[in-house]
């Protein structure tokens, strides 16, 4: 006697319902993988910052962080009041180091001077052609108190300064000239610098008779900054 296997038959549903619950969940799980997907992408596509930070694309608030989070970086002591108003120049693309700032300068590394002692303040203008204008409050006029500089971009938020000043004494007799040197870095929202400076002082025969080294902060001076 041969058995014959009989197929299950499953009775087929009347409920419509059931077909389209089905067809939902299945677009719903469509729908929310190919949203994934291109989250994923839009992530992976975020561009970088140009070599001109004022120019390039903005930073997101997690390159941002990234790099407060950097140890080298000097700006890495900034209060949180800072930090967070920094941000919000960051997102309006403001990291530029064009404008007026407000600025001072303390000792490092020198003997003779105690690290922290201060150098010097004042007022800087940053200009798009390239040049810089620094005012200082430490020095008297007669004996002159601003020099002129140039500077460049070395990175995203890095720059260098050359600047010079002629010298007098109290009397008005010229005396030589001080060259100034700077390695600045930006914070992403262009509101804060810090770095380091070089001061060489030269007589009026070209000898070296001054050398100073230290580090120097910068606070961007806006229209509603005060005194």
């Amino acid at each position: 006697m041969r058995l014959v296997a009989r197929k299950r038959m499953e009775p087929a549903s009347t409920d419509a319902t059931t077909y389209r619950k089905g067809d939902v969940m299945k677009a719903v799980f469509h729908t929310g993988a190919w949203l994934c997907g291109a989250a994923i992408l839009a992530v992976a596509l975020v561009p970088a910052a140009s070599a001109c930070g004022g120019d390039g694309p903005v930073q997101s608030p997690f390159v941002m962080q990234a790099i407060r989070a950097d140890q080298a970086n000097p700006l890495e002591g900034a209060s949180a009041e800072s930090v967070a108003r920094d941000q919000r120049a960051a997102a309006g693309g403001r990291a530029s180091i064009v404008g007026m700032w407000k600025i001072t300068e303390t000792s490092l590394g020198n003997p003779s001077i105690k690290d922290g002692s201060p150098i010097d303040f004042g007022y800087a203008q940053w200009h798009s052609d390239g040049t810089e204008f620094y005012n200082s409050g430490g020095f008297a006029p007669a004996t002159q108190n601003y020099c002129l500089g140039v500077w460049v971009q070395t990175g995203n938020y890095t720059y260098q300064v050359n600047h010079f000043a002629l010298t007098y004494d109290p009397t008005g007799v010229y005396t030589g000239i001080i060259n100034i040197l700077e390695t600045l870095t930006l914070s992403p929202g262009g509101t804060r610098y810090s770095g380091t400076f070089t001061i060489n002082g030269y007589d009026t025969n070209g000898n070296q008779v001054k050398h100073l080294t230290g580090q120097v902060t910068g606070e961007r001076v806006t229209i509603d900054t005060t005194p």
